[in-house]
């Protein structure tokens, strides 16, 4: 899914926090309700701007900040000391 189209961050809404396009609702918000309980329907009886198509837009941009800063933890904290020796690591496997 191009969450694009149904996210946006602007400066002027919100302090800049991603919300759904057109509304004042945020992606935080939605993650929040969902993660509380809420079913789409539910959300969408609250919120009649949101659409099951924009909270499934909602988890997809989730999914991709939760992905893009894993990677880049794991690229910035990662280094030698971290690492096992070669031969601790062939010791594991024994």
């Amino acid at each position: 899914m191009n969450y694009t189209e149904y996210i946006e961050s602007n400066p002027e809404i919100m302090l800049g926090k991603p919300v759904v396009n057109g509304t004042r609702i945020s992606v935080s918000m939605v993650l929040r309700k969902l993660s509380e309980g809420a079913t789409i329907q539910e959300l969408i009886a609250a919120y009649p701007n949101l659409t099951e198509t924009s909270i499934k837009a909602v988890l997809a941009y989730a999914s991709n900040a939760i992905a893009n800063s894993m990677e880049n933890f794991t690229y910035d904290f990662m280094d030698d000391r971290n690492q096992p020796s070669e031969q601790e690591a062939r010791e594991s496997f024994d």
